[in-house]
């Protein structure tokens, strides 16, 4: 029986990787290709890389960091998870994998605009399309920006995106039903409104256009801001608790209701940064060592 089955392998599982290989325990972490960090086609705020560093480089030098020190890493899917006598039992194709904790490090999936999966990739390649302005908006500074979608969600994005430039349009599904305080104070802001639906997505030289009510809009960046869906679906099949949002509940040292399983990451309620990341998972590994060595001491 392994020490800890991490799943998933972003920033978050492949920092708690580092760590617990660190401890000298026996890991393995399943990783299923789909991590976020490896859409980002460079990232600058994230600290030790002035000149900025891409998602997929950042994951692949933690990745070979966590094998430096021993992690077995595998590119699989879990697909079930439950507590056994002694620990849990992760699945994996016909295959079961047991260990004495877990550390669940999913992420989300945001919920895409409706364009062609092949405009949408190279769209978010060129940095036409972002999702994340506490993490890119410097880089729309004085641009054009839409933001995508409607609500208080949305409206907040928009909001928050008018602290880098001036020109901020919000550009609803379907048409916008927005409160008139929140109306007033898109209005304060100078952030213009149009309904959808948006159609006829296009990247035309370096600009995303599209048409909706009241004709065609080119934007140098759009900003979906259509919510996620959170990958808790294993921790809450095992008997963890989440929010009504999916988020898994998980105390100050990253432990889910669930015990000896743990959560880290976007998984779990909190900002969605890289570093905000590994950090939680610094922490979750570390309980888990102290866990693991209460249960039976880790003496070499």
């Amino acid at each position: 029986m392994d020490d800890c089955i991490i799943i998933g392998g972003g920033p978050a599982g492949l920092t708690a990787a580092i760590y617990l290989s660190r401890y000298h325990l026996k890991i393995r972490l399943f990783d299923c290709g789909s991590s976020r960090a490896a859409l980002i086609p460079c990232t600058h705020n994230h600290a030790g890389y002035p000149e900025g560093v891409s998602g997929l480089d950042l994951l692949a030098a933690m990745r070979a960091q966590a094998e430096k020190y021993g992690t077995v890493r595998e590119a699989a899917k879990v697909t079930a998870l439950r507590t056994v006598d002694g620990g849990f039992a992760a699945q994996i194709g016909e295959r079961e994998v047991r260990a004495r904790s877990v550390l669940l490090a999913t992420g989300v999936v945001n919920h895409r605009p409706p364009m062609p999966d092949g405009l949408h990739d190279a769209a978010l390649a060129q940095g036409r399309i972002r999702y994340c302005p506490v993490c890119d908006g410097y880089e729309v500074t004085d641009k054009r920006v839409a933001v995508y979608g409607t609500g208080e969600h949305a409206a907040r994005e928009a909001l928050f995106v008018r602290s880098f430039t001036r020109d901020v349009t919000l550009i609803a599904p379907d048409a916008h039903d927005l409160p008139p305080a929140q109306q007033a104070e898109l209005d304060a802001a100078g952030i213009e409104r149009i309904d959808g639906p948006a159609r006829d997505w296009a990247i035309e030289g370096e600009e995303l256009t599209l048409s909706a009510a009241g004709g065609r809009f080119a934007f140098d960046s759009l900003y979906p801001a259509l919510g996620s869906h959170i990958r808790s679906e294993l921790a809450v099949q095992a008997g963890a608790r989440a929010d009504p949002s999916g988020c898994l509940e998980v105390d100050d040292h990253q432990r889910t209701s669930l015990a000896g399983l743990f959560a880290a990451g976007d998984v779990a309620k909190g900002l969605d940064q890289i570093s905000h990341a590994m950090g939680e998972a610094g922490v979750a590994a570390t309980t888990i060592r102290n866990m693991l060595n209460a249960e039976a001491p880790l003496w070499r």
